[in-house]
């Protein structure tokens, strides 16, 4: 009966440590991109009229942009700690770690998303200020039908006569004509003009879809030299504060009014901006460093209502734009567009 007993309980600690194919959800660090992360500025801008600390105002307000932090291998008993405590979530493993992807994939593809953020970030900021967007190919599909035609950097002007002003207007165009026609796609390189004669071929991955073989960002052509630092963090979701920071410091109005605000959301080059994940866990780190109101994609609007803590105005928004007016309202002292 004794060594049954000594069985049962060396059984049962195995249970309780043992890895379960679930991850714990927390509150992120959260990082205010009008300052400064690990003693460099997180967005620097240099130009005319930006002062030597890369800003063209003097704002005391905050921009923060929130994360979530992703604690992997857990046990059973930091399951049931988890699922029993108000500011983390337990959540299946493959959400987060797809099936048939490695950790070192998905962070490796998290990084990347983070970088086209910063990229669509400053796309967006600049064509608020009114800098004009431009379609510039990213990369060449080899043996596609662009290949020893257009190269990186191109700008993509016009197909068939018709102008390209973002990169939907150029997926657009080429997917409309059936395969195998012939297109003349006239172009930018180095500041001279160039025309190119295409013949669309199949999607691989739908060979009734037009495509000419490249891959395509937006870029606007603006007088500032502009960087952003900051790693250790992933995905798309810091697209939002890092467009509303940019502007910020190119703009000599200051956007928070003195307020700490937080938020989060993906966005586009056109200002659109796009639901992400982690919103309960988001919420608790914005307040916790003392922000007063949040910017909530609107389709999360929902999940942020249901879990929003005290003294936390839920700001809704789907563009850039809707951002910017929420935060006028608030420097007015107006009531902003809320979620519910």
């Amino acid at each position: 009966m004794l060594v049954g007993a000594v069985l049962i309980a060396l059984l049962g600690l195995g249970v309780t440590v043992a890895p379960v194919p679930f991850v714990v959800l927390q509150p992120g660090p959260t990082v205010d991109t009008l300052g400064e992360h690990d003693g460099v500025p997180v967005i620097e801008i240099a130009g005319e009229g930006i002062e030597a600390d890369g800003a063209a105002g003097a704002g005391t307000g905050e921009l923060r942009l929130t994360t979530v932090s992703v604690r992997p291998d857990i046990s059973v008993v930091d399951a049931v700690r988890a699922w029993f405590d108000d500011e983390e979530a337990v959540v299946p493993e493959e959400l987060v770690y797809p099936p048939g992807e490695s950790r070192q994939e998905v962070e490796e593809r998290n990084a990347e998303q983070f970088t086209l953020s910063q990229s669509a970030a400053e796309a967006a900021a600049m064509r608020h200020l009114g800098y004009p967007l431009r379609v510039a190919v990213a990369e060449v599909v080899p043996d596609g039908p662009a290949d020893g035609v257009l190269a990186p950097g191109d700008i993509i002007a016009s197909v068939d006569g018709t102008e390209i002003a973002e990169p939907a207007d150029l997926t657009e165009l080429i997917t409309a004509q059936p395969v195998g026609t012939t297109v003349e796609v006239e172009y930018l390189r180095d500041g001279e003009s160039g025309t190119a004669k295409l013949t669309t071929a199949p999607d691989p991955e739908d060979a009734s879809v037009s495509r000419i073989g490249v891959m395509i960002t937006a870029e606007v052509d603006h007088p500032y030299e502009l960087s952003i630092e900051l790693d250790r963090i992933g995905g798309p979701s810091a697209g939002l504060m890092f467009a509303l920071g940019i502007i910020d410091k190119i703009d000599p109005e200051d956007l928070t009014g003195g307020r700490i605000i937080a938020g989060t959301g993906s966005i586009t080059a056109d200002g659109s901006v796009g639901a992400i994940g982690g919103i309960p866990q988001k919420l608790v780190a914005a307040r916790a460093a003392g922000a007063t109101a949040f910017l909530v994609p609107a389709p999360n609007c929902s999940e942020a209502v249901a879990n929003a803590p005290d003294g936390l105005t839920l700001i809704e928004v789907e563009t850039l734009e809707e951002a910017l007016a929420g935060l006028a309202a608030l420097r007015a002292g107006e009531t902003p567009d809320t979620c519910g």
